[in-house]
């Protein structure tokens, strides 16, 4: 008997998945899955054969009374009372009393007692009182479970979804978020964002993508990534759970519309969410950043009832477009994964017997798209777990991957072969004006080029004068009543200017001061540690070599030995030349260490000639 409003149903099966076993050397077992159970991958088939064993004990139980088909009871619906009835899953509408006398009857009894069991009053809910039966579902979690039957374990009982989200993150899986290094990498990962995604969920990406040389890094800092992006290839923002700003978008939309690859991963599973993205709206922080591109990722999840890898929610995809990334592709299976809209971009779909848990209908989903902009490529992928191994060697799994890693290997080439700074164009008359500080004195100087063999440097009360070869060497230079005199000219930059590029040079050279001469030695090494984009004090950004400079100079004269050591780096820019510079200059006499100075230089303004 059923009241009206009486609910039934949730037929199905809850299951805690094992777990990767961590092995010790001092509790040793016989057999790989001693400890675990079952493989990850077979045990959603168990949950399967699982759920067939319970449908068929309702269907022996209900026998011709059960109307709903086995497609139906699969559903894990909830039915009110009337709508038991009519699916045969009850016999007729009746109270409780009813029942009683239904049940005296059939047992022939005219004079009988009614006895009500009870919990005992205020009963503490836990662990102690799951043991005694007197745990309501309504309160139950399934850390509640886990403590009775720990994992792996599975459940016929009906839990809301607030029972997962009640519960504490399990204690035998690996942690998403743990890595937070600060290398640096042709691929950088984004974990600025609380971004459950850790090495080990790209293990099987990192290790393709290092048999082609393309390094990775996790940087949890976005004013890192923001200094870091003009050097990588490829940006990796996967399931963040917070928005992306304004100014952090823009920083994107530069990277990729310069030339880089940004892949977008979101997987709508509790664990790539959690407490964060749920208070964040699940899907906000990955479309703040998505949608500059024109590209969204669906709410909700995927799933197909009637072919599946195991069960419902790992979806086949069968359908794909010609792209590097579906290369020989055939079949994938995608482990919970979502829809990604885009306007004409979509390279790979699900059938149309495939629904939305959010739409509630069926149709063609597409789980990856690709779209170009400018001279960049934006990529999303709605799942996660296809990356992780066992997952990933699932169908054509590990194909996708190594396709990812092809894509981001060809852009980290090209990139690499289009960062270059050319020699810049600065005509005779050409004027630049920089700040300096040196030791905190800030001063103003001027570069001005007089002439094809000529160029000034004046500060106040100071001009130093660069006279130059045919080649633009620089052969002498005087300064006040001195004069410098190289036996080998010190050569102007070799443009263009790659990553690791390395040069030195080396001259001895006659000073004259005061109608006095000395004699002495340069050395001077410089190497191109990549490339970052400076801004100048009118504001205006240019994209620069970094430039790792030392500069070693001895002087002999009468007294002994002076000694001047200057390291620091220098920005060079196709457009404007040096843009800015930060030296440490170190004084020595005989050895010993005299003074010390900083000096900072950064540009103010150019006015060409």
């Amino acid at each position: 008997y059923v009241y009206p409003t009486s609910t039934l149903g949730s037929v199905g099966v809850i299951a805690y998945a094992p777990s990767v076993l961590v092995p010790s050397e001092l509790y040793i077992e016989t057999g790989a899955y001693k400890w675990t159970g079952f493989t990850q991958l077979q045990f959603p088939f168990s949950v399967d054969n699982v759920l067939d064993n319970f449908l068929a004990a309702i269907e022996k139980g209900r026998g011709d009374r059960l109307k709903a088909t086995r497609e139906e009871l699969k559903k894990a619906l909830i039915y009110f009372g009337d709508e038991a009835i009519k699916l045969g899953l009850a016999d007729e509408v009746g109270s409780l009393q009813k029942a009683v006398e239904n049940a005296a009857r059939r047992a022939n009894l005219t004079r009988y007692e009614v006895v009500e069991l009870k919990p005992v009053a205020n009963q503490t809910l836990g662990v102690e009182g799951a043991e005694k039966g007197q745990t309501s579902s309504k309160k139950l979690t399934l850390d509640m479970l886990s403590s009775l039957h720990p994992p792996p374990a599975m459940h016929y009982v009906h839990l809301p979804m607030e029972a997962i989200m009640a519960s504490s993150p399990s204690p035998y899986s690996m942690p998403l978020n743990a890595s937070r290094l600060s290398t640096r990498g042709t691929v950088i990962v984004d974990a600025s964002h609380k971004n459950k995604v850790s090495w080990w969920i790209l293990d099987a990406l990192i290790v393709e993508l290092a048999k082609m040389n393309v390094t990775v890094s996790f940087l949890s800092d976005w004013k890192d990534i923001s200094e870091q992006l003009s050097n990588a290839s490829t940006l990796i923002v996967a399931s963040p759970t917070t928005p992306y700003s304004a100014e952090e978008v823009d920083d994107v939309d530069e990277f990729v519309r310069n030339g880089g690859l940004l892949l977008l991963f979101f997987d709508p599973a509790w664990e790539y969410i959690e407490t964060e993205g749920l208070e964040s709206w699940i899907i906000a922080p990955i479309n703040s950043l998505a949608t500059r591109f024109g590209l969204s990722f669906a709410k909700g999840y995927l799933y197909n009832e009637n072919e599946y890898y195991g069960i419902y929610r790992n979806i086949y995809i069968k359908e794909f477009n010609d792209h590097t990334l579906t290369n020989g592709l055939k079949t994938l299976v995608f482990f919970t994964a979502t829809s990604v809209h885009s306007a004409d971009g979509s390279l790979a779909w699900t059938s149309e017997e495939t629904a939305s848990s959010v739409a509630e209908r069926t149709g063609e989903s597409a789980v990856i798209a690709s779209i170009n902009v400018e001279n960049g490529t934006v990529t999303a992928i709605g799942d996660l777990t296809f990356l992780m191994e066992p997952y990933c060697h699932v169908e054509d799994n590990y194909k996708l991957i190594m396709n990812i890693a092809s894509l981001i290997a060809n852009v980290s080439a090209k990139k690499a072969a289009e960062e270059k700074i050319t020699k810049p164009n600065l005509p005779v008359g050409t004027e630049k004006f920089f700040k300096e500080i040196v030791d905190g004195r800030e001063l103003i100087f001027r570069w001005i080029r007089k002439s094809e063999k000529e160029i000034v440097v004046e500060w106040l009360g100071r001009t130093i004068c660069y006279h130059l070869t045919k080649d633009e060497a620089i052969e002498k230079v005087t300064s006040n009543g001195s004069e410098c005199l190289y036996e080998s000219p010190i050569p102007e930059l070799p443009y263009p200017l790659t990553k690791g590029e390395r040069w030195s040079h080396m001259s001895a050279f006659n000073l004259t001061m005061e109608g006095e001469m000395y004699r002495g030695e340069i050395f001077e090494e410089h190497y191109v540690k990549g490339f970052e984009k400076v801004t100048a004090g009118d504001g205006k950004t240019y994209f620069c070599a970094k430039v790792e400079y030392t500069r070693h100079e001895i002087l002999r004269i009468r007294e002994g030995v002076a000694k001047t050591i200057t390291s620091g780096h220098y920005w060079v820019s196709s457009e404007v030349g040096i843009v800015k510079q930060e030296f440490l200059i170190q004084h020595f006499a005989n050895d010993i260490l005299t003074s010390v100075e900083g000096d900072v230089a950064i540009l103010l303004l150019i006015k060409m000639g």
